[in-house]
């Protein structure tokens, strides 16, 4: 362990042996896939820089430019080549007629060519990044009209950046379409609404946007560089739905054949098929990355045998009619023996992760053994696509075993431990105190043994987040671990810890858990309750009886809304937006409440208050406003920061 200090430090002798090692065990004369990053290459942002209105840079590859050449002791090498493939940027011609913009954002936004204009996938995480992208496209083909966005799946790297690229006016009247696979605005809200505040903090952790960018901080994420963190996010709700595979739709002269694959990477998702240009695109389903069955920033476990088998009907469906396959992260494959060694490459390793994590389950192995037991055969392990980059072997079989066992692993020791601060108080004074576990700690900290270190210091942190010595001591492991790591996440996630432990976790007193008020005003009347009800604070609750008739104006919709018992029940009733509810659900209503979606939204997450609604006309009360003011006093408003590496 080196002198105590808040900054990183150097890689360990024992970091790099595990690196070199790692050098030695792939075979980096394969250059293949930069070849195929390569392929097609049109044009590039000659800034490279990607401003905000205010002037703040949003994305800028230029900052990864360290990552050239041999890669640092404090790099995984394999990390360090995926990093290097991700560094490659521009608009590229996937086929004649079929573009990609990548390195611009985490996901890939992709242009096919129609009739009059543009057919649209997945228009990337923020509106300045798609702006730019368009941009871009504009600049080498002139300008085009946008006719058609679809929607490959419910996460936000494929919807956040609409409002770049499209407006509400140009969706209202028809002239251009949004796409989306079944059940995809709810599956968008249940990840980003309803855990959105918890998910934002952890995903601070995932994609390390506190680090600093540099061979000792943030290199990659695996899946793309990272996420465009200071931009703006929105949502517009799809006004068309696929319903079932083998649903074919022309748009403005191109047809286009869906295969819906519902959770596989994500809740909704699908795959399409173009057969006038050949190319079959497989949304976020195959990536040249094992993606993850469980996400560390957390999200509904992933089922990893639909997955295998979805993609197993895609080679079925699409192969022998396609000369190219494209995704939402990462560079095409070209020719059907390139495809096909990528898709059942990418099919394999998920029927594997999952049939034999289950049978070792039913050995009964718990998931943490499991995870230390289960290998890929060379087959699988040895296609750089199916690397650790994103997703890994380790948490992903943990994944799979809590599918299917959950949480608990049948050891009654285990059914109802004590909570973190109080065990690992009970742990330290088992050990003979803090000075006692930090003098072995030490040794095995020298010994290279870093995962025991950091999981045993961690009970000195909890016991004591004061005791310096453990947090210090914790970081260096924690910091070790991730300089060793594949995966970019894994690396974030031991940086980011120890980058708390030594200056402590970030604090903006009032800033906000960052749900995007754009993304939650395309939320249906029922969603936007449904939140309410996340928010409300039950204890406080239950000390009052609240109810209310809210008439949303702008969607001429109306609902019963009753807060009894701690919980907030809602149901719609037949209303006009002109008065009162035409049919009586309660004797006991006395306020009728009149206001928009987007107003109900700031009136309940903080941004207006009551008074202030009412004074600028944007709300109306008949009766009294009591029953309103006491249900929007009850809501939880969600800081950004919260700590994960100390109570």
């Amino acid at each position: 362990m080196t002198t105590a200090s808040n900054q990183p430090k150097p890689a360990s002798e024992s970091t790099i042996l595990a690196n070199a090692a790692a050098q030695s065990r792939y075979n980096f004369e394969d250059t293949a896939d930069f070849d195929r990053a390569r392929r097609g290459l049109l044009l590039q942002i000659e800034s490279g820089a990607i401003n905000s209105e205010l002037g703040v840079p949003v994305w800028d590859p230029s900052q990864y430019e360290f990552v050239s050449g041999e890669s640092p002791d404090s790099v995984n090498p394999s990390l360090w080549r995926q990093a290097a493939l991700n560094n490659i940027h521009g608009l590229f011609e996937v086929v004649p007629g079929i573009y990609q913009v990548r390195g611009y954002d985490i996901s890939n936004i992709s242009f096919i060519r129609s009739d009059t204009g543009w057919i649209v996938i997945d228009p990337l995480t923020v509106a300045e990044t798609a702006a730019a992208a368009r941009g871009l496209i504009d600049s080498h083909f002139g300008p085009l009209p946008i006719v058609a966005v679809i929607y490959t799946h419910s996460h936000a790297d494929h919807y956040g950046g609409i409002r770049g690229i499209v407006t509400d006016e140009e969706v209202k009247s028809g002239q251009i379409r949004i796409i989306a696979p079944e059940g995809f605005l709810e599956a968008a809200v249940s990840e980003n609404v309803t855990a959105g505040p918890a998910m934002t903090r952890r995903a601070m952790y995932m994609y390390g946007v506190l680090l600093p960018v540099g061979p000792l901080g943030h290199v990659d994420a695996g899946l793309g560089k990272t996420i465009p963190i200071l931009g703006s996010r929105g949502l517009i709700a799809p006004t068309q739905s696929i319903t079932q595979s083998g649903e074919v739709l022309e748009i403005d002269g191109v047809p286009i054949e869906f295969q819906l694959t519902p959770g596989t990477e994500a809740p909704a998702e699908m795959n399409f098929y173009f057969p006038s240009y050949r190319a079959v695109c497989m949304a976020e389903n195959c990536a040249a990355t094992l993606h993850n069955v469980y996400t560390p920033r957390g999200a509904e476990i992933r089922d990893s045998l639909s997955w295998s088998k979805y993609i197993d009907d895609a080679i079925d469906l699409f192969l022998d009619r396609s000369d190219v396959a494209f995704a939402s992260h990462h560079w095409p494959r070209w020719g059907q023996a390139d495809m096909l060694a990528f898709l059942s490459g990418q099919r394999d390793i998920y029927r594997y992760l999952h049939d034999q994590t289950m049978r070792l389950a039913n050995h009964g192995h718990t998931a943490n053994e499991i995870a230390e037991m289960l290998t890929l055969p060379d087959a699988i392990a040895d296609e750089w696509f199916n690397r650790d980059y994103y997703g890994t072997v380790s948490h992903n079989v943990k994944a799979v075993y809590q599918r299917y066992l959950g949480w608990f692993d049948a050891n009654p020791a285990h059914l109802h431990e004590l909570p973190q601060v109080d065990s690992a108080k009970k742990f330290v004074e088992y050990m003979g105190g803090a000075d006692a576990v930090l003098e072995r700690a030490t040794e095995d900290f020298n010994r290279g043994e870093y995962r025991w270190v950091a999981q045993v210091v961690n009970h000195l942190v909890f016991a004591d987040p004061t005791n310096q010595s453990a947090r210090e001591l914790q970081a260096d492991a924690l910091e070790q671990l991730g300089y060793q790591s594949e995966s970019g996440p894994w690396r974030s996630f031991y940086l980011t810890g120890a980058s708390e432990l030594r200056n402590g976790s970030p604090s903006i007193p009032g800033l906000r858990g960052a749900v995007s008020l754009d993304v939650m005003a395309a939320m249906t009347p029922e969603m936007v309750l449904d939140n309410c009800a996340v928010k409300l604070n039950g204890p406080r609750a239950s000390e009052h009886q609240v109810e209310f008739e809210i008439v949303f104006t702008d969607r001429e919709q109306a609902f019963h809304v009753f807060i009894g018992s701690g919980t907030l029940r809602h149901r719609r009733v037949a209303s006009s937006s002109d008065g009162p509810s035409s049919s009586t659900v309660s004797t006991t209503v006395h306020t009728t409440v009149h206001t928009t979606v987007q107003e109900f939204i700031s009136l309940t997450s903080e941004l207006t208050t009551v008074d202030q609604s009412l004074e600028s006309g944007a709300l109306r009360v008949d009766g009294s406003v009591e029953s309103l003011a006491t249900f929007v006093s009850l809501l939880d408003q969600f800081d950004l920061f919260f700590s994960i590496i100390e109570p």
